[in-house]
């Protein structure tokens, strides 16, 4: 939810009312090949209290979410502060988050001193108002919704 809050809120308010449409995506799917095809030797896709989906996890010392692209970056930059976060209310000292980026050959790194308490509870705050939405915030009408996964649903 927190990826989605920085991408599109209408996105975010279909997910949470469990309209999803990803599997009928090809740049979805491309995003699960990636996944899956990169870092094999590692332990993928770690649930935790069925809250946060952990790509995977080195040593539980290093987070680890990959990534098709950086055109979205900032979301996936919350997106791996708020699994830091989660982390550390469990107790569960984690040393940093990497981004990787395989397609690119790069890495963006996060440190738990990163996160900022108060801007964590502000993107939290923002979810619950979508959450208690009757009906889905405005299109955006933004580039990058022609290759969304929720076009038609939203535009046609």
């Amino acid at each position: 939810m927190v990826y989605y809050n920085f991408v599109c809120k209408r996105k975010l308010w279909y997910f949470i009312k469990d309209v999803t449409m990803e599997h009928n995506s090809d740049l979805v799917s491309m995003g699960k090949l990636i996944d899956e095809t990169s870092y094999e030797r590692e332990k993928k896709n770690i649930l935790i209290d069925e809250t946060i989906n952990i790509d995977f996890l080195r040593e539980w010392k290093v987070i680890h979410e990959v990534k098709k692209s950086r055109k979205i970056e900032d979301a996936s930059i919350w997106q791996l502060k708020y699994y830091l976060w989660v982390l550390k209310q469990k107790g569960i000292e984690i040393e940093k988050g990497i981004i990787d980026y395989p397609l690119l050959r790069k890495r963006e790194t996060i440190y738990p001193n990163d996160i900022n308490e108060d801007e964590m509870n502000d993107v939290l705050e923002e979810i619950r108002m979508v959450m208690d939405m009757k009906s889905p915030p405005g299109t955006l009408h933004k580039t990058r919704c022609k290759k969304c996964a929720y076009y038609e649903l939203c535009f046609i």
